[in-house]
Order: structure tokens, then sequence, then C-alpha cells
């Protein structure tokens, strides 16, 4: 059995969809596996702005990755939806099912702190770039290892939400998977498991099923959309230390132990 597992949940499983991840990861912790469990939530944010009437702003950066404006009210909801409603429900649930999970954001303790974007280049819809102020998302780049170890080192299976803090102290939203990978490789963990809503990387519409470090490197070109950024954090995790990285369904039975087990899933090395 892998010693440390870190776990990221897709926002787009949706939490009627995450009954079987989470008996997966209860079943996991309770037989002795070190997990954590890092989470998403970004559709969910996206409904309720729209409930509470904020709008939300996509852009595509010059590298083609899909980026949301977060201003002050849509921070606020993050805080609400992501770091509150979505982490609770989790914690609820594995607590429910025997494990002694604890929700956490990246805010509680200093846990993840990033580095705030103060403007984000983007690209309109006339091709041309320009810069947007007024962000309030960063790129994670530290992780409160003594205290994640502790709570671990105790018992505890700690469930994060990635809403974290920036060089002063602000709250910002941060991409949850590139959150987990940099959790992964703080903690020396043995695999990074990203699970999502498809049971692969899919290159000109043909499933892949294993790829080294470099191969992902070279192919991160040809991919969009969601999965582009999947691949970017499990390069950086593989860059960090992991073993391996796993791109896998949640939605199935026994989604933790099938993508651990290589099972109809992508598989990153971080060798040839």
């Amino acid at each position: 059995m892998v010693s440390m597992i870190v776990v990221k949940l897709g926002g787009s499983l949706g939490l009627d969809r995450l009954g079987a991840v989470l008996d997966d990861i209860a079943d996991l912790w309770r037989s002795g596996t070190r997990l954590v469990l890092v989470h998403g939530g970004g559709r969910m944010v996206t409904s309720y702005a729209e409930k509470l009437g904020v709008k939300q702003r996509f852009y595509k950066n010059p590298s083609g990755f899909t980026t949301r404006l977060t201003d002050e009210d849509t921070i606020r909801i993050f805080e609400m939806v992501v770091a509150g409603l979505y982490n609770k429900e989790l914690v609820a649930g594995l607590l429910r099912r025997g494990a002694r999970a604890i929700g956490l954001s990246g805010v509680d303790g200093g846990l993840v702190r990033g580095v705030r974007k103060r403007r984000i280049l983007v690209v309109d819809e006339r091709g041309r770039k320009r810069f947007i102020y007024g962000d309030r998302s960063g790129r994670p780049r530290e992780v409160n290892t003594v205290l994640l170890t502790r709570l671990i080192e105790n018992g505890y299976l700690p469930v994060i939400a990635p809403v974290g803090v920036d060089e002063d102290w602000n709250v910002i939203n941060m991409d949850g998977d590139r959150v987990a990978a940099l959790i992964a490789s703080s903690l020396r963990a043995e695999q990074l498991l990203l699970l999502t809503d498809v049971t692969h990387l899919l290159l000109d519409g043909k499933p892949v099923s294993r790829l080294s470090l470099g191969e992902a490197e070279t192919v991160i070109e040809m991919v969009e959309g969601g999965m582009k950024r999947k691949l970017l954090a499990c390069i950086e995790a593989l860059k960090g230390g992991v073993r391996e990285a796993v791109i896998a369904s949640g939605a199935r039975v026994r989604p933790v132990s099938l993508a651990v087990s290589h099972v109809d899933c992508t598989v990153i090395t971080g060798h040839d």
C-alpha cells in the first residue's frame, strides 16, 4: 500500500456524485493509508454566483489556460461556498463513514500561502493581449507542512479547500489541482491522484494510459480546457519529487483504489 496519497476531487464531480469516492477514502483511511484530500468547487461557485447576481468573467491567457477573474465579490463566494459549504459537506460525509476528517482551507494556520496575481494577462475576443486588474487569485508557493504533518500523525484526514493567503495574508483563490500538487510535493507523497469526470487524458481523441515526465511536458501544448491545468499540476508534482501522478475518473465504484492500482486511467511518472 502506498504510504502517502494526496487525492484531488474535481469540482465537476459534484456533491451528489461523491458517495463512492467518500466510501473508498474512508475505507483506505481505516486500513492505515495516510491521506490528504483536496477539493475544488469552481462549478458550485459559478452556480451560487448566478443565484446572487454576481457576474462571472472567464478569459483565456496567452498560454491557453482558461482563467476566472476573481474580483472582490467572487472571492467572498469562494470563501462561503468552497471553504464553507463544499468543504463541510465533504467532512461530514467522511465522519459519517468513520473517518476522522478535519476540514481546513489554505487560510487556516497559514496552511497554503501563494503569490497574488496583481494583474492577469488575457487574450480578448479579438485576439489582442491586455491586462486585467483587481484579481484575487494567486499561485500556491508554500505549505505549512508542520501543521499538516501533525494532523496526519495524530490520526486525522485533512480535507483542504484551495482558498489561501497571499504574501500580505489577504485571502486569495488558488487552483485546486496546483494546490494538491504542492501539498503532495511538500509531504513527499508517493502518489497524486486527480479525480475528475473522465477516465483518461485524451490526445487526438484517444485515451493515453502512460506518459513520462518528458512526454507530459511535450504534449501539454496539445491539451486544452481543464485537462491542461491538471497536466500542469502533474508535471509540477513530479518535479517536486512525487513518484507518480494519476488522472482518473471519480465517477465509479472504489475510484481511489482503482487509481492507485492504475486501472483505466492515465499514469504519469517521473522517469522515462
